[in-house]
This record gives C-alpha cells, structure tokens and sequence, in this order.
C-alpha cells in the first residue's frame, strides 16, 4: 500500500457522489443524471440534477434548491428536463413529490400542476407538451375529491392498517391503504392533470409501478400497460398487456395468457411493433424473462427463445426497429445487448462490469457502469470506444488503494463448474499468511460479479486485510436457467457444497490463514450462514455474520413474498411440513457451535425482524457466543451513513475479536 494512501472505508465510500440513471437530450449533445451526496454529520442525502457532455467538457451543476431532485427526463423537443422533488414554492410546500420541470440553461425550476397523492414515475409524451404519469388515489373517488381523501387520511386519530387484500405490503413500507396505482396525463403548460384509470378497475402493478410497466405510442394517441388481471392481486399472479386510448380513455387487452407474465412493453419507433419481457410461468415459476414482440394484428413471438439468458427492462428500439437494446447478465457481469430481431442474435454493444442503466438518442449511446474497481461511472459508448463523460470521483477515489480482483473457478455441487470471485487487499503479498471472509450473496437467484456495492462493498472489506471471497453457487443468475433452477426444492444443499468447494480451494493455498476464515451474508447470504453453523463442523469457520437472514421457514410467511415459499421449497409447511423444516436453519439449532454477529433492520418485511430475533435468542440459549445489532429505522438495507458507519464498525469488531487471537 502507498505510504500516502489511507485505507478506503466507510466514511471514503459513504463521501462518494452517486450518479443515476442518464437521459439524453434528442441530439445526444448532453445527458441530464442525478448525482447523490451523503453527509456523515449531518445524516442525511442531497440529490441536484447534473449535466454531462457526449461531446467533452466538464459536467455543470442545474439544480441547487432542491434536496432530493431525482428521476429527471429530458423532454423530446430538448426545451425542458422534467424531474420530481419536494420543493416549497409559490408559498406552497410539497407534501408529496410532484413534477418541475426546468431549461437545460438553467434558471427557476418550475412545478408543474399539484397532484395530492404525489408523482411515483413518469414520461413524456412525443409531442414534449404532455406527461403521463403514476399516482397512487382512492379508486372510489373522483379526481377532484382526491385532495380532501387525503387530508381525511392525514387527520386520523387511527393507526390501524386494515385491509383484506393478499398483497399489503412490500419490501420496506406498507401499499397506501385503500389506494391503488393510476395512470394520468399533465398538460406541462396549464398543469391540468386527467386520471385514465378513473372509474375502472384498471391498476398498475401494486409492487412499486415504475416507467418499464408503460409506455406511450409515438403518435402520442395510444399508452400500452401491463396490469394484473386478477381481481385478488397478488406478487405472483401473471400480468397482461393493455393499451388505452388517451383521448377516449377506451382500453383493449393487447395481450392475456394464463400460461405466461408479460411486463415492460415498448413500442418501435414507427408504432408498428411492441416489445415487452414475456416469462413462461407454466413451465416454472423461475422462467426467465424472454425478448418478445407483438406486432398490429395481435400475433407475437419471443425471440431470444434460444438466448440462455434473462432480459432486464428496460427496452429500447435501435433507430431502425430492426434490433432491441437491454441489459443482461452474463456469468456474473451485466452488459448492454443489441438484439437482431431478424436472426435472433444478441451482440455485445458494451461490456460489464455492471451496466446499471444506459440511455440512447441520436446515435449516441450513454451507460451508467461500475466495477469492482470503481463506482458507478458515466461512458459515451462510439465506433472509437469507450470515453468518460464525467470524474466527479476520480480525485476521492486517488487517495486510496485498491485490491485486485480476479474470477476463479471450482468444482462444485453435482461436478459442475461454478464462479468464486477473489477481491485482494491493497498491498497483498502472497508470501504472508492472510484471513479469509466469505461474502454470501442474497436472493438466491442474483449473483456477485464485476460490480460495485454501495452497502456490502468488497473494498472496503479488503481494505482491512481480508481476502474477500465470493461464490456464485448453484441458484445463482447469469448462469442459465437449468443452474439458476437446480436448487429448487432442497435449498441450503448444492450451495453450502459450492461455499465448501471455495473454502477447499482457498485452503490450498499457502497465504490463506487456515485459522482465520469467516463467513458472512445477507439475506439469502444470512440463511445460508445460518445454515452453515447447523451444518459445518465448529472451528472451520471462526465466526458468522448473519444479516437480515432467513431462520425459520415457517415463521418467514410473515413477509411479503410469502407466495413464493411453497415453490421455491417444494411445499407449503402445512402441506408437507417435513420437507420444508429440512430446509429450514432453525431445525438444525442443536449444532449451533459457532460465534455469530446478527443484525436486523426493523422495517425489514422481505426478511421480518423476527428472524433475527429467533435466531439471536436461540444462539444466548444455547449458550453460543452472539451479539445483536437491531435498527429501528432500517428496513432490509442499512441506508443511513451513521448507521452504515456504525454496522461496519460492529461488522469488524466482531470478526476481529474472534480472530485476534489464532
């Protein structure tokens, strides 16, 4: 390590600014992108719009009153950037985010209209006059009374949440009770807000609508959504694609198949054909999302059939509507794809790392990406390369050294070859004897790659002298569908034999510590450590850190995908309870040997705080060395900077103290 170098840790990543998602202007001269910026003293994030050049020069702060200026699109006719904020204006102060818009030249941002339950996700319409919109409203009511149900609402003396609906809440907070998803249209110039959904059962996806559930014609006449046929709405149930009539608000079902999941439609530049994400969920519930187009006459076909791969939304046309724009995974990296409808091929247009977003306009091509190496990064991709738009991190980023990393491969589970990323310290020298920490990745189905990680960050980790060791197992993504779905049913088998695997390499080599190995992870990462203290011999791990991990399969029905559990293991536990206690950390407690770190966030409900607790008083009675660290105020993430601070001094701490004396 450079003697001038300080380590990089939580207080160098949380002073990083966090670039979002760009948006291109028609020529693609410029990008617009939010930029984040946390403070440590004062707790709290500041987010401002920022604009960057495809062309060279230094990006240009625009926004400066707002503290969380985000989402901002530029409009198709170049005049405007619209965004959402909180803003107090005109003697008027923002209970919920509404839309400004503001000149790419600067000047006073504008708020255009005042919507009472707020703006959740929006898009302009071709013309640059008009934007549709996602607003949450009380379906019995009619436009006009919407302020006043909210005020009623706000002045309750109640707290109860009451509710008969199967889906109530959803990862962090509970769906606005008695209210549903709405799409409507604002003219930008009057403010003049239209509900289409107004008196119809029409609602959008209940699960956090964003701009990929809907899209808008390019004649402006037409918008084409997926919306849940069902009359009980659940996490699971199988969506269809609609499109209504903006000026008759008529609505016709494009498209409904019992057998499949259709989402994220998007319509060619002529308005002939439209693309959307279809999964064949009668074949399995874990069937990827294929590239699928429908064209005028109601025929449609997926295209990326024999693609091995999962489409992300969102899709993007290329000029000439002959290929589709995505991002994929791809054993552990995600890269930009274009695919060519008329071969069914899928090119490489720029290689991960991690693609986080991208945008498209006039032949330019802008990727918001990230690595291991560095964090998320605006790129103008050409015909000569790769070129950075912005360094708004460079000089923050030069203070410290960074370990190598590499991707390795083992033998697995089933004799099959399966991924193990390595992050090295800075300075690693491979004639010294280093510790080892395993970093469990959640999901199942996600993986560890070429990316950075704002909340578990490899640096930072391998910045206090441990080799950082990431095992993409048998259930993980970007693998193929056969590898992703092979766990089904035993969870905890194939994957504890793949971590095992990965700990039987690591020991093979002469600078691994055989003495000082941990293990720790997250969310599925936290069953899977809790697994492996009923599991694993004492002693070949030191210690456990188990964070917002899975315990007890039965109790997990408390969460809010509990649809899911009796497919992911085989069984509801009142069909087959056997089989799902087998699956289950908490059956195994009896062999609960080695030392483990638990933290949970309260306001966690994909992994209720419950299972922590279980888990934690189970471990104090059995007298096995644990200690808790419980947030109030944090939900399945850690995303406040003190309490980031705070969980990674806990997180060393804890491992130091039972390694320090091996």
């Amino acid at each position: 390590m450079n003697n001038k170098s300080k380590a990089f840790d939580v207080d160098a990543l949380w002073a990083l600014d966090r670039i979002g998602e760009p948006s291109l202007c028609p020529d693609g001269s410029q990008a617009v992108a939010g930029v984040t910026r946390h403070s440590m003293d004062t707790n709290k994030a500041q987010s401002s719009l920022w604009l960057f050049s495809t062309l060279g020069g230094q990006p240009r702060r625009l926004t400066e009153a707002g503290d969380k200026d985000g989402s901002p699109q530029w409009s198709p006719t170049g005049e405007l950037i619209a965004f959402t904020a909180k803003r107090e204006q005109g003697g008027l102060r923002d209970e919920e985010p509404q839309l400004y818009v503001i000149a790419p030249d600067g000047g006073e941002a504008r708020r255009v209209g005042s919507v009472p339950a707020g703006v959740e996700a929006f898009k302009w319409f071709p013309d640059g006059r008009r934007i549709a919109f996602v607003s949450w409203v009380w379906p019995d009511r009619k436009a006009a009374a919407q302020g006043q149900a909210l005020r009623d609402f706000k002045a309750r003396k109640e707290t109860a949440y009451v509710t008969d609906e199967a889906l109530y809440r959803f990862w962090d907070h509970h769906i606005p009770m008695d209210r549903v998803p709405h799409l409507h249209v604002m003219d930008v110039a009057t403010g003049k807000a239209r509900d289409l959904f107004e008196g119809t059962a029409l609602e959008l996806s209940r699960a956090e609508p964003d701009v990929n559930t809907f899209d808008i014609s390019p004649d402006g006449c037409r918008i084409a959504f997926a919306f849940d046929p069902a009359v009980e709405k659940k996490l699971d149930n199988r969506y269809a694609l609609a499109e209504i009539d903006v000026k008759t608000r008529r609505m016709q079902t494009l498209l409904q198949d019992g057998d499949w999941q259709f989402a994220a439609p998007r319509y060619s530049h002529s308005g002939a054909h439209l693309a959307f994400l279809a999964s064949h969920q009668a074949q399995g519930h874990n069937r990827p999302d294929q590239l699928a187009v429908l064209d005028q006459r109601g025929n449609w076909a997926v295209f990326s059939g024999d693609w091995d791969h999962e489409v992300s939304a969102p899709l993007r046309w290329a000029e000439d509507d002959q290929a589709v724009l995505f991002a994929a995974e791809d054993r552990g990296r995600r890269h930009l794809w274009q695919f060519a409808l008329g071969d069914c091929r899928a090119d490489l247009m720029f290689e991960g790392g991690h693609v986080g977003s991208f945008a498209q306009a006039a032949g330019f091509t802008v990727v918001n990406h990230d690595g291991v190496q560095f964090p998320p990064r605006l790129s103008v991709v050409g015909e000569d390369g790769v070129r950075r738009m912005e360094a708004l991190n460079d000089a923050r980023l030069a203070a410290h050294d960074f370990g190598r990393h590499e991707e390795v491969t083992i033998t697995g589970a089933r004799g099959d070859n399966v991924q193990m990323w390595l992050v090295y310290p800075p300075g690693f020298d491979a004639k010294k004897k280093w510790p080892v920490m395993h970093v469990i990745h959640g999901g199942p189905h996600t993986a560890f790659g070429d990316s950075w990680h704002w909340r578990w960050n490899h640096q930072v980790f391998a910045a206090q002298g441990y080799v950082v060791a990431c095992v993409n197992y048998h259930g993980s993504s970007s693998f193929g569908h056969e590898f992703l779905d092979s766990i089904t049913g035993h969870w905890g088998e194939y994957e504890l034999q793949d971590i095992e695997a990965g700990t039987d390499w690591l020991l093979q080599k002469r600078w691994v510590d055989k003495r000082r190995i941990v293990a720790t992870g997250g969310s599925y990462g936290g069953y899977m450590v809790a697994w492996m203290n009923g599991h694993v011999a004492p002693g070949r791990y030191q210690a456990y850190v188990c964070h917002a991990g899975c315990y007890d399969w039965q109790a997990m029905y408390a969460d809010d995908a509990y649809s899911w559990h009796r497919k992911e293991l085989g069984s509801a536990y009142w069909e087959d309870p056997a089989k799902v206690a087998a699956q289950s950390p908490h059956s195994f407690a009896q062999h609960f040997k080695t030392p483990t770190l638990v933290i949970h966030g309260q306001l966690d409900y994909r992994v209720p705080d419950a299972q922590g607790l279980a888990y934690y008083n189970t471990l104090k009675s059995l007298g096995v060395p644990a200690r808790l660290v419980w947030f109030p105020d944090e939900n399945h993430w850690v995303l406040k900077p003190r309490n980031s601070r705070l969980w990674y001094g806990e997180f060393f701490s804890w491992l130091q103290q039972h390694l320090a004396a091996k």
